[in-house]
Parts: C-alpha cells; structure tokens; sequence
C-alpha cells in the first residue's frame, strides 16, 4: 500500500535526514517548506512545494492535494539566542504556524503527526539524565514556542483524535554518511560545525563559552545525537503512529554527555588540525550539563542510536564539510521549486 507523509521544513538540516529515512523505507514524501532557512538542494526524496505554514490556505490546499497518512512537522525557527531578542517571531512561526499545520490536517481528514520539540522545554535541569517526566520549565522563548505546541496537540488528541509522537531532541550533529546532505545554517551557531570551520581555517577561531562549570574539564557537557539516528527515530514514530495509533512524548539523547574541550580534542584528532581556541565568559543561561535519558525511546520505539558515538558524529560531519568547500553550493534559499504531483 503506498503511504504519503507530508513534511513541513523538509528542506532544512533534520528534516531533509528524516525525508531520506522515510523515502528509504518506502513513503512518497512531500516537502512544503518556504525555504527560509532550508535549502533546495536538499530536496532529493520527492517534490517541494514551496509554501509558509502561515500561510493557511496554501497549506490546507497542499495538504488536501497530497493527501497523506500522516505529517511530520520540523517547520519552525530554532536559535536560542534570536528567540531572545525576537520572540514575537517564535511565537508567531514556532506556535500559531504549528497551529495552522495542525487545522489543516483537520481540513484533510490527516490524523498523525510526528513533531520536533526540543529538550529546550525542560529548561535547567534538575536532574540528570533528563526523562520525559522532568519538569517543563522553559528559560527562552524557543523553549515556551515548543512547548506551547505540545499542549496543543495533547489537547486536539483529546477533541479531534489527532494522534501525536512528539520527540524531544538533545543536540542533533552529524551528517548522512552517504554524504548526500549535511548541517547547513545562516548564520551558523553549532558547536560541531563551527568547530570543523574552525579546523579547516574557514573560521578565524572557536570559542568555549565558560571553562569554570561544575563538570569533570570545567567546560558545558552536551548530549550529542546522530542526524541519522534521529532520522530513525522519526521512521520508528511513524511507523507506530501506523499500527498502534496513540499518543506519545520521547527523549531522542544517548545518555552520554561530551564536553566542549572533549569535542574540540575529537574534531583535531579527526581532522589531523588545531583548532585556535579562544575563553569566552559563560551564556546566560547555559547548564552545565544536559544529558538525555532515552530508555522510553529504546523500549517504546523499540530504537537504537548506533552512530552517535562522538567520534563517528564528528568523522561524518567532516566528510561533508570536506566536500562542501570543494564543492560550490547548487542550490540556495532562493532555489526553484518543484511541481506538487499528487501521488
């Protein structure tokens, strides 16, 4: 039986890894994606519908068009420090866009949806590892974003029967090891990316940001997660969503927590280059140490992250920006779309 699912963001960083797993897996794959900050040559699975998810009736229009089994929406802004300083923008594309995406599945007659949240709604911990039990208590805009749209698809489950997983991501790194597509941002504020630029002298310098937390080299602790193994993670949620239809939250983390000076010693032992590292003062609001706990994941979606050892994250992701400075850029935000073909 052929299964459609319609992708909001699809062009950016995980959402175009989850549209590789999906087509891999046998799903047609729709794209809508405003290509903002996603790329069109990142689309390589099926057609791109270029379209804002506040734009209501674009979006209903499409979503009616394709008719899919289930929708996986990654549309949305995700930097931290912007949600600060422009936080009617987070709310506004973040939630109400999530609302939209979310009445036009209704005008569809769609009743599954796989969300990206974020570990961004527990704000700072207090424990660790982090389950899905801890407190939400965003500290950003970004956080309140998500987490907002989490309510609203616990409430339309119970109005509307709309069945949701929701996965909260811990820090996505990595690139597809077939090195088709990689981690892309404007402007770049990654750890792992502007850690390689920095190696390969595409950037002046690295900067750790605190050396004095309470952590074993005094630098934050992050819990890195492979872009494929997210991906499957996305395919297992799916394919749950399909044969038992309910609702649920995960973690997506490994349980292990890497330094920043850990990750700095790993990008110059791959990349065979020293990276110029510059102290900075500490981010307002950066924990010490965010590390995911994912047993629910392995048990309830029956996943495993076998990539996201620190090593093969970083190995993969210089693979691709190995590549990336040989090769120009085909196409940018400003690609052309393709034409919407009904399956």
């Amino acid at each position: 039986m052929t299964r459609t699912v319609f992708v909001t963001g699809g062009a950016g960083y995980v959402g175009s890894h989850c549209c590789k797993a999906f087509a891999e897996a046998g799903w047609n794959v729709v794209v809508f994606d405003n290509l903002s900050r996603g790329w069109a040559d990142f689309v390589q699975w099926g057609p791109l519908v270029r379209g804002d998810i506040l734009d209501l009736p674009l979006l209903t229009q499409a979503m009616q068009a394709c008719k899919p089994d289930a929708v996986a929406h990654f549309a949305a802004r995700a930097y931290v420090g912007e949600s600060v300083s422009h936080p009617a923008d987070y709310y506004r594309i973040n939630t109400t866009g999530s609302l939209n995406v979310l009445t036009a599945m209704r005008e569809a007659g769609v009743r599954s949806i796989v969300f990206s949240s974020t570990c961004a709604t527990y704000g700072v911990p207090v424990h660790t590892p982090i389950d899905e039990t801890h407190p939400q208590q965003p500290i950003n805009p970004y956080g309140w974003s998500k987490l907002f749209v989490e309510q609203m698809l616990a409430d339309h489950d119970k109005a509307y029967g709309i069945k949701h997983v929701a996965l909260r991501y811990f820090n996505a790194a990595g690139a597809d090891p077939g090195g088709c597509i990689g981690e892309r941002h404007e402007p770049e504020t990654h750890a792992i990316p502007l850690a390689i630029e920095a190696a390969l002298g595409l950037r002046p310098h690295f900067t750790v940001h605190g050396s004095d937390f309470d952590t074993p080299d005094g630098t934050a602790v992050r819990d890195y997660i492979h872009v494929q193994d997210l991906a499957s993670a996305h395919l297992r949620a799916l394919a749950c969503l399909r044969e038992t239809p309910r609702s649920a939250v995960f973690n997506l983390g490994t349980g292990r927590g890497t330094s920043v000076k850990a990750l700095l010693d790993t990008v110059e032992a791959v990349t065979g280059r020293r990276i110029n590292r510059l102290q900075g003062p500490r981010r307002e609001g950066d924990p010490a140490l965010l590390v995911a706990s994912a047993a629910k994941a392995r048990q309830e979606l029956n996943w495993q992250a076998p990539l996201s050892r620190i090593d093969t994250i970083v190995r993969d992701a210089v693979a691709w920006h190995r590549a990336q400075s040989d090769t120009p850029t085909l196409a940018g935000a400003g690609g052309q779309p393709m034409t919407l073909r009904t399956p």
